[in-house]
């Protein structure tokens, strides 16, 4: 199932036809799949028009579908089973500008966790577990382009990860925040988890002369990359 941004915002738009809408409500309000004949009779819509919003939902990632014999019945004679609809469990969300709660709150969780077993604080193991995302991002865009990775393939990922980057002069800027509405409420710890991540990042790739600095500017990202002038 293809999960990047453009597939989400597809899924998101197929919805803006009415009855695609209206089929996606019914089938999600159900106790139980629902097949086409099902959906059709409820909303009153010919059979052929509602299996063809169905497959396109489910083409979307909207819905899935499952296959089961009505009657219970199995072996031969049992007949063949019924094409039902069900929510899609993947789930499906469109944030402009990007946000990646998501990243955060495992972060997050992950540092309670790992404190609650070390007895090291809570803020130690965010930074540390940060750092680690970041080494790993780096890992998987160097494997992407055959072991090696510099500033292009550094700004492809900072731009999938919603960093919205730009480059001034010697100086990477990040226009916006992936974790903006947490690190309004608390700063000192997103931004410092936000740094630490990309420190990793950076140490992952061994960019030259390339450090992350805490540089807070209004609506960008508190973490500005910047060439090192003592190396």
């Amino acid at each position: 199932m293809d999960d990047s941004r453009e597939a989400q915002i597809l899924a998101v738009a197929a919805l803006e036809e009415p009855t695609r809408r209206r089929l996606y409500d019914h089938v999600i309000r159900q106790a139980s799949p629902v097949t086409r004949d099902d959906a059709a009779a409820a909303l009153g819509l010919p059979r052929s028009t509602a299996a063809f919003h169905l497959d396109r939902l489910v083409e979307e990632g909207l819905l899935e579908v499952i296959f089961e014999r009505r009657t219970g019945r199995t072996g031969p004679g049992a007949g063949r089973p019924a094409k039902l609809y069900q929510r899609s469990s993947r789930p499906v969300a469109v944030l402009l500008p990007e946000r990646r709660y998501d990243l955060a709150g495992g972060l997050l969780a992950a540092a309670i966790e790992e404190s609650e077993g070390s007895g090291e604080s809570p803020r130690t193991a965010l930074n540390r577990r940060a750092r680690q995302v970041g080494t790993d991002l780096a890992a998987t865009i160097r494997d992407a382009s055959g072991g090696t990775a510099g500033r292009a393939e550094m700004t492809d990922l900072l731009e999938e990860q919603g960093f919205e980057p730009r480059t001034e002069g010697d100086t990477v800027v990040l226009v916006n925040c992936p974790f903006h509405a947490l690190a309004r409420q608390y700063t000192g710890l997103v931004c410092e988890m936000n740094l630490c991540l990309l420190e990793g990042l950076l140490a992952g790739l061994a960019i030259p002369h390339l450090k992350a600095h805490l540089e807070p500017r209004p609506d960008h990202c508190c973490v500005q990359l910047q060439t090192d002038a003592d190396q």
